[in-house]
């Protein structure tokens, strides 16, 4: 089994001072950055992924702060970097020629937000045949209302990685990964 770690949208517009401020961002990230190195350790297939919204979009705008990856999670020269306009990964990118050059069958996920790009790439990803695990404490998301409901993050989160573990993925947190 090949393994690939994909990191999805760690971004500045969901940090503090960003148009999509996330609850905890930092310590997801700071989660993801644990995996990335181990990744780097390893001489593992690193991709970046990197949303950049079209015109009239107001957030992840070309060209400013919150459009860059976060300092924890930088990507050094030579790791992949593919940039997409929709929530899905895959959707019109190379993502998925990328990872079967590389004959990837396994995806280890962590990123932002929780319940729409994580959801999106990981049920895509399963979709083409791909084994998931989806680090739960590397991802995070935010408060969403409906019909006059709130829903805090940490109920989000909690429902949407209980979905895909149903079906689409094994759900780890940073440290049971490292420790398997």
């Amino acid at each position: 089994m090949k393994t690939a770690l994909i990191l999805i949208d760690i971004q500045e517009e969901y940090f503090e001072k960003g148009a999509l401020e996330l609850v905890n961002p930092i310590p997801a990230s700071e989660n993801a950055k644990k995996i990335l190195e181990h990744f780097r350790k390893e001489n593992g297939t690193i991709v970046h992924v990197q949303h950049i919204s079209g015109e009239g979009v107001p957030f992840f705008v070309p060209g400013t702060q919150g459009v860059e990856i976060h300092e924890n999670v930088k990507p050094l020269d030579g790791e992949k970097v593919i940039t997409k306009q929709y929530p899905n990964s895959f959707r019109d990118t190379d993502l998925l020629e990328y990872l079967q050059s590389r004959e990837i069958t396994h995806l280890v996920i962590a990123g932002m937000m929780t319940h729409m790009c994580i959801d999106a790439g990981t049920r895509a990803a399963f979709d083409f045949g791909f084994q998931c695990t989806v680090i739960g404490d590397a991802c995070a998301t935010m408060d969403l209302h409906i019909n006059g409901q709130d829903i805090t993050a940490a109920d989000v989160h909690n429902a949407f990685l209980a979905a895909l573990e149903f079906f689409y993925a094994k759900i780890q947190t940073t440290n049971q990964y490292l420790l398997s």
